[in-house]
This record gives C-alpha cells, structure tokens and sequence, in this order.
C-alpha cells in the first residue's frame, strides 16, 4: 500500500499526474519528452479511440484466464503486460531500477533493464530474485536487457557476457536508433544526467555520457547524447553477428513495417517488439497499434510479437492482443508509479491494469486469451479502415 502521506491513485493517469507534479521539471521532460512536434507520441495516445469494443453477454466469464508467458518454457505471468526498459530510473525514485526490479517481480512479471541503467545489471536481477521468492513465487525473475550493438562491438560483447551469467532471459536489442531523435525538451532544458548518478553498467573510463552536448558545426546540435549507442552502419547482417556471440533469445524492439517483420523472421530473430520508441524517434511515424494487424498477418505467428506504445488502460492491452499482439508493455506508466511510491507503486500500477484489463475480457464475454482477436473490435467513427 502507498504511505498516508501520499494520495490514494486509482488509474494511470493518476499516477502521470503526481509525477508531473513532484519530479524536476528537467526529468519530468525527460521521460516524457518525444522527438519534434510529439506527433507520433499523441498518435500513440490516441489510436485506441480507432477501435469499440464489441460486448457479449450470457457467456460463463465466472473465471476469466489471463495468465500466460512471456517465454515458451518460462513462468507465469498474471497477465499479457511487462515492464519496458527505461533509462536512468533514479532520476525517478533513489532506488531507481532496483525498486522496479522488485515491484515487477513481486508481482510476477518480467521487467527490462535498460543499458543506461543506474544501477548495475546484476544488482538488478539479485533484487528482482529475492523480491519474487519473498512474492512466494517458485523459480527465479525473468529479466530481460535492452541494448545496442556499439559502434566497439567488445562493449555489447562484455554486456552480454554479464547478462548471461547473471540469468537474464533475453536480449532487447533496439534497432531503432541509427540516429537519435531530435527531442526539443532535452535540448532547451541542457538534459544531463544528474551529478550523484552514473551510467552503472559501464565504466567511467568509457566515457558515456547522457545530456546535451552544443555543436556549433552540427545540423543537430545539442542533441542527447549516449555515445555510440547511435550505430547508422548496422544492417541486417549484425543479427547474425550478434547471434554468433549468444545463445540468448534476441528480441528486436522497433519494428513498425510487415517488410522489416519479415526481415526479421528471416534473420532469425526470436521476437519482434512492435515499437516506436514511445515518440521519442521518428516524428510523424505511424502509432504502434495502427500497424499491429499487418504486421501479425505478415509473421503469421513464426515468432512472437511484443508490443508497446501508449498503454494506459487495460482496455489497450485488450486491443493490442486483440490486433495480434502476444504481450503488451509499459514504459513511463512504471516510471510515474516508481516516482509516486517505488516499488509498491509499482506493483499498485500494474495491479490497477491487471483489474481493467479482467474486467474488459470480462465484459466483451472473453474467457480466456485465446478467444480475443480482431472480432472482438469494430471501426469507431475516428477511422475509415471500415469493417475488421
């Protein structure tokens, strides 16, 4: 339960609220700041308006099912929802991705540990351990780590080496960023990461850095910066060299195409994340749910699909399985629960999805996840996409 001191929160948006009322403005842009206009970011938003939900009545919903895994052989989930990797969660709360860690696993699901964590990949995954045996839970966490391939490949190597002996179920790898998105926010406020904080997963001779570096000769001056992580020679041929390094799952975040869909089956990714990188990248890129179908009708279940991309009501994890999804993702939602009450606002945000997301299987007269699909839904008036 929150502390007395705090307010009662009861959605979401309650949670966004008392972040943007406590944090620093500086971080509060940060983690809530999209690249240019915020148009994909609103878009995002607002494409769950596309879709009604079609409600059945008098089907036996007395025990709706919603458990399920986010990997083949791996544990239960509570339900089709994971933590998306996020960067620097101490800006948040002073535990940061420790207190994340152990709001996720007490509640048995998985959470992904962003690189530009500030704190180290195995205090994480000792905390998510001890949070879910404390939970009851038998077996140990599920964490996965979100990366780049560095421009020095020895940097991504030694990561993985890391995240391999420490447990972590698979890699994240962000194939979204072969430049960065130019994110006003982080460029009028001068982004930095706070003093007392670092970069714990690398070492300070490596010089990574994150803030906002002035270039007086650069067309895109003073944009956030952490080096290298930007990689525009990367191609398609880098997941078979990545591939050749682990034999950890490789799960490719940012695929918003059936064509790069495809690429990926053929490459031999093990999942795809449908992502836009919340906003953060390609301005007036499509929101994630309006490419979803195609990309689902492209893979045709040959690897399994993640999802994120403006998440705020269980109603939206509905649509998105609904619309070909396996899992669905939170990103700034945990971190605003982070910020109210750490890991208990953690817990209490996904609690809350966990009772909407029930409710509106419930109410549409789904039993289980494998009756939801496209029939589930119809066209609002918003759209012109006409019958599902």
């Amino acid at each position: 339960m929150a502390s007395t001191s705090k307010p009662e929160l009861y959605s979401i948006d309650d949670f966004e609220k008392y972040a943007s009322d406590h944090l620093p403005k500086m971080v509060k842009d940060y983690f809530n700041g999209a690249a240019l206009d915020g148009v994909t970011l609103r878009a995002n938003l607002s494409s769950y308006l596309d879709y009604y939900i079609r409600p059945r009545v008098l089907r036996d919903v007395s025990k709706v099912k919603t458990r399920t895994r986010a990997f083949k052989d791996g544990n239960e989930i509570p339900f089709p929802l994971c933590v998306a990797p996020a960067a620097m969660q101490k800006m948040a709360h002073p535990e940061g991705e420790e207190a994340m860690a152990r709001g996720c696993a007490g509640f048995g699901t998985v959470m992904g540990l962003s690189s530009f964590s500030t704190t180290s990949l195995e205090a994480v995954k000792e905390q998510a351990d001890r949070a879910r045996r404390s939970a009851g839970f038998v077996g140990e966490s599920e964490c996965v780590l979100q990366m780049y391939l560095f421009e020095n490949f020895q940097t991504s190597v030694d990561l993985i080496r890391r995240a391999e002996k420490k447990g972590y179920k698979a890699i994240v790898l962000t194939v979204d960023t072969p430049y960065f998105g130019r994110r006003l926010t982080e460029i009028r406020n001068r982004f930095k990461l706070p003093g007392h904080l670092r970069m714990a997963n690398f070492p300070d001779s490596l010089g990574v850095k994150t803030g906002s570096e002035h270039r007086t000769n650069d067309l895109d001056k003073a944009r956030p910066l952490t080096p290298h992580a930007a990689n525009p020679s990367l191609t398609w041929e880098s997941i078979k060299q990545l591939k050749q390094v682990t034999s950890l799952p490789i799960w490719l975040k940012g695929i918003m195409t059936p064509d790069d869909a495809m690429l990926a089956v053929e490459h031999g990714a093990d999942a795809i994340f449908v992502s836009n990188h919340g906003g953060r990248q390609l301005d007036h890129a499509p929101p994630t749910l309006s490419v979803l179908r195609e990309i689902a009708e492209a893979v045709k279940g040959r690897l399994p699909i993640h999802f994120d991309g403006g998440v705020r009501r269980g109603s939206d994890i509905f649509k998105a399985l609904c619309l070909g999804a396996d899992i669905a993702w939170i990103g700034r939602p945990a971190l605003w629960a982070l910020a109210y009450d750490g890991e208990d606002g953690v817990r209490n945000a996904l609690k809350i999805l966990e009772e909407e997301f029930r409710a509106c299987m419930a109410l549409s007269g789904c039993a289980s996840l494998q009756e939801l699909g496209p029939h589930c839904l119809m066209a609002t008036e918003r759209t012109e996409r006409g019958k599902l």
